[in-house]
């Protein structure tokens, strides 16, 4: 949605099959390189408001790169009086969940002019529970009697509006799943996700040239693959179409006619004859290791553990276990500012451990696929591969279902472990 030419890709695309009915926008990101994105511009354009109290020159910019917009594209939208309302409601409202929405809310309003079909505010019909999560029962409601009778509409993506009638924005890359539950409420056949890459690939092309595409896959392992930083869609876009079982396909606006990737209900998913389905990792985790004598035998023990996380606000990520033995792995960007030193403190207090160790600098590096449990020696295939490229584990966890191995190694070995293993499974 960077441009006037972008737009118009996304109108034929729309319009070369009858059967893609409503449509759910993102904000214009990058035009080239050194470009800024509209949400980060209106991110900026909060800061203004909060300081002195105006929109700034970071709105200016916006509405620049909006004029630019409608007229590449010709439309006789009155794209000034659109802008000038807009500018007033951020002075008016004044948050930045409000400012960063705006992006969504004015790329729906173009893209609803082009196609000339009605325009759906998501403020209207995306609601959010007290607690901040999404209302699925009144959010499913609304949307579906608000695309009732209408054979096109545009949907706003990313955000939403609250328990207290303020607007509300999902994480970053939140369209997907603005996109997500569009499909749900409209009982979708498909959800069709178009972005700038074709699909899911075996492994992130910034660290192994040209890995293979992934054509299929289930929702599980997207989950974890997203998860472990496959980011072409929001880790959290398939919860809404996993309850009505709607497949997701994802494509490439750029490459329309590339096969990209499908994303199947996993009761649907067939074996490729591949064990492996792609591989994926992260940088800079922490883990907090304890170790006590008879720790199998303590009632208690783990629950008294979580509860100082808990008390932090730190979600953990994974708990490998032994019999005396238990190590937390944590985001290190949630130990920050003494946080980490709090935690150890109160863990020591509350549990008492033998020995309380912390490792920082682990990068976690996942093996996912469905066939890894119909597959014997994958296990050693996976260690053989990271022991020829002279990498120690330092952790090694496995979900029950066979569906992923996990491996934990030091930061400066995360790339050189990500290439041996993906070689070892895919070359």
């Amino acid at each position: 949605m960077a441009d006037g030419n972008t737009m118009l890709r996304v109108k034929n695309i729309i319009e070369s099959d009858a059967e893609r009915r409503y449509v759910v926008v993102s904000a214009p990101g990058k035009r080239f390189g050194g470009d800024i994105k509209i949400t980060d511009l209106l991110y900026e354009t909060y800061e203004s408001v909060k300081l002195a109290g105006k929109t700034g020159a970071a709105f200016e910019k916006v509405a620049e790169r909006f004029r630019g917009i409608v007229h590449e594209l010709g439309i006789g939208m009155d794209i000034e009086r659109v802008l000038q309302e807009t500018q007033a409601a951020i002075l008016k409202e004044g948050t930045a969940d409000f400012c960063a929405s705006r992006g969504e809310y004015l790329s729906g309003r173009v893209m609803a002019a082009l196609l000339d079909v009605p325009f759906i505010d998501a403020r209207d019909v995306v609601k959010f529970t007290p607690e901040g999560r999404l209302d699925s029962t009144r959010t499913y409601a609304l949307l579906a009697a608000a695309l009732k009778g209408k054979p096109r509409a545009v949907v706003a993506g990313f955000y939403g509006e609250d328990a207290e009638g303020r607007v509300k924005t999902f994480s970053r890359g939140g369209s997907d799943i603005s996109g997500a539950i569009v499909a749900r409420a409209a009982g979708a056949e498909l959800y069709e996700n178009w972005t700038d890459v074709s699909g899911f690939l075996a492994c992130d092309p910034r660290i192994v040239e040209n890995p293979v595409p992934i054509r299929a896959l289930s929702y599980k392992e997207l989950r974890e693959l997203s998860y472990m930083g496959a980011n072409v869609l929001h880790s959290e876009a398939i919860f809404p179409v996993r309850e009505a079982d709607i497949p997701i396909r994802l494509n490439n606006t750029f490459r329309p006619e590339e096969a990209g990737t499908e994303i199947v209900p996993t009761s649907r998913h067939t074996y490729s004859g591949r064990r492996v389905t792609g591989v994926a990792g992260k940088k800079n985790f922490t883990v907090i290791f304890l170790e006590k004598s008879l720790l199998n035998a303590e009632i208690g023990f783990t629950y008294r553990v979580l509860a100082v996380f808990l008390k932090h606000g730190v979600s953990f990520e994974h708990i490998p276990t032994g019999i005396d033995t238990m190590s937390f792995v944590v985001d290190s960007a949630d130990l920050k500012n003494g946080v980490l030193e709090e935690v150890c403190a109160e863990i020591r207090e509350n549990v008492q451990p033998d020995n309380l160790r912390v490792i920082t600098d682990i990068a976690l590096i996942a093996v996912v696929g469905h066939g890894m449990a119909r597959s014997v020696g994958t296990s050693a295939r996976l260690f053989e591969a990271i022991a020829r490229a002279g990498v120690n584990v330092r952790m090694i966890d496995q979900g029950s279902s066979e569906l992923n191995i996990i491996v934990g190694v030091d930061n400066e070995n995360y790339e050189r472990t990500l290439k041996a293993v993906y070689e070892e499974f895919f070359e």
